[in-house]
């Protein structure tokens, strides 16, 4: 079940016929970073959220809900069945071990931070069919020793 700003914000930017990279380029962010402050799992800037709830002609009473800090990683408790999410959940599965060997072996024992991390999505064109480019890059973070 999505937060009830959640369903206001994709009503309002449905309606409008907006992108979230349109809306990206009016509050000043990444697209991804807008939506996953949209799905509240990110926090807006006071300004971020003042521009992107006037370009959606929102009440500004929305703005704590948006600036506040969200409760993250709520969304999807269960495997989704959304054939698109179902295939990250997937990938995990299927490459999450292969991961995490590979990346210990270049870094050490850690792990690759969500926090300090940015993520970005391209469409390549390819002769069989487009694809999708997802490009994660998350800093470091070793584990301490004591």
């Amino acid at each position: 079940m999505l937060p009830k700003i959640t369903e206001t914000i994709l009503q309002a930017k449905s309606a409008k016929g907006l992108t979230f990279a349109e809306l990206a380029k009016t509050v000043g962010c990444h697209p991804v970073f807008l939506a996953a402050v949209c799905y509240r799992q990110a926090s807006a800037t006071r300004e971020q959220a003042e521009k992107l709830l006037e370009a959606l002609g929102l009440d500004p009473a929305w703005l704590p809900e948006l600036t506040g800090f969200p409760v993250k990683g709520g969304l999807m408790p269960t495997v989704p069945v959304d054939p698109l999410l179902y295939r990250f959940h997937e990938i995990l599965q299927v490459y999450g071990l292969p991961l995490k060997d590979v990346i210990q072996e270049m870094f050490g024992d850690g792990i690759m931070s969500a926090i300090d991390f940015t993520l970005d999505v391209a469409k390549e064109a390819d002769p069989k069919g487009d694809r999708v480019k997802i490009t994660l890059s998350g800093k470091f973070l070793p584990y301490k020793k004591w």
